[in-house]
């Protein structure tokens, strides 16, 4: 059998066995895209990471305008902002978005050689900045803050087999004590930081001594309640591709980028994935990933191949008998919860 370089050999047995399911028909297509938004991505200056912001914010809406999914909402775009680089004014560029009805942001985070009380610290900070000053993320019924979060560099809980890119072994503990309803980081392949658990919704446990907890899990089960003091961890699609045998695999990650545009002859394999509520297969759950802010990741998302990928997945959920949904991260955490009750249809009205 083929290997992919950098992929554990369990990893790619299951990402190679999973490429080779039938395309499943599922009733109803969550689809979230999770930016790893920088627009201070490779040491860009100032008067750069502003026309980065300004070009989605001018840009995008008239994109995706026209596109609307099975209940009439336009494509929503979940910006995780790297809060190690905050600076207000392209936040609050980026919130009008959110409050135009074309997406939400939430927190990304990039650190090295940390330790526990530094990284409470930053989450509790950073996510108090975003709610007071710019009305964005949530606070529950017990009033705590709530945010999605999407680890730097993949190395979430200190998983980088090197020990770079983090330092925390008891992460999953802090992003829940802070607040954080989902993590959203996975897929990584071919990273090495990739779990063995793969195209999996389920709750990490974590072991404050020892890195990467997340690699396994409890599965999300309709009618079984998680696991106290674990977190939801939701992951996007995760397959091995090869459409033409005679040819080398291909991972398909759900990266949208230059070298992995947009296009709806994807969603096959997205759906092969088959990232479901154990108990509720007609309920399928597509995060896709991007780094949005750089220019050449731009022009995929802000050009007409992005309205002809929306065009296409409303033309296949039409001949596949499929009603699809934009959701931003936050909603598809919670249709995540509404699957685990035995929903039998999604109640849009509740989230």
């Amino acid at each position: 059998m083929f290997k992919i370089r950098g992929m554990h050999p369990t990893t790619f047995a299951f990402a190679y066995a999973a490429g080779l399911r039938t395309i499943s028909s599922p009733k109803h297509v969550f689809i979230c895209v999770g930016d790893h938004y920088e627009p201070g991505w490779n040491g860009a200056d100032q008067e750069t990471q502003i026309r980065r912001v300004d070009r989605w914010v001018h840009q995008y809406p008239s994109v995706v305008q026209d596109c609307v999914d099975s209940r009439g909402r336009p494509p929503q775009h979940t910006f995780f902002y790297p809060i190690e680089c905050y600076e207000s004014g392209l936040i609050e560029k980026l919130a009008a978005l959110v409050r135009a009805g074309f997406g939400d942001i939430e927190v990304h985070l990039h650190h090295d050689d940390d330790h526990s009380d530094s990284l409470r610290s930053l989450l509790i900070e950073s996510t108090h900045v975003l709610f007071d000053r710019h009305g964005l993320l949530r606070k529950d019924s017990d009033g705590q803050i709530r945010y999605g979060f999407i680890h730097g560099n993949w190395a979430l809980d200190n998983s980088h087999p090197d020990g770079r890119w983090c330092g925390v072994n008891n992460e999953l503990t802090i992003l829940r004590q802070t607040g954080c309803y989902a993590d959203f980081t996975m897929p990584a392949a071919p990273h090495p930081a990739q779990t063995r658990t793969i195209n999996s919704l389920y709750y990490a446990t974590d072991d404050p001594e020892k890195p990467k907890s997340h690699d396994r899990g409890t599965h999300a089960k309709v009618g079984v309640t998680a696991p106290e003091q674990s977190l939801l961890m939701i992951q996007g699609p995760l397959v091995v591709t090869h459409e033409r045998p005679w040819k080398k695999p291909r991972v398909e990650n759900g990266n949208i980028s230059k070298s992995q545009p947009l296009s709806g002859k994807r969603m096959d394999s997205w759906l092969r994935a088959k990232v479901s509520v154990d108990g509720s297969p007609d309920w399928h759950f597509l995060k896709l990933h991007t780094h949005g802010a750089p220019e050449p990741n731009a022009d995929v998302w802000l050009g007409e191949s992005a309205n002809l990928f929306h065009r296409q997945i409303a033309e296949q959920s039409i001949r596949r008998g499929v009603r699809y949904y934009y959701v931003t991260a936050c909603e598809m955490a919670k249709l995540v919860h509404q699957a685990e009750s035995g929903l039998a249809s999604p109640d849009f009205d509740r989230l």
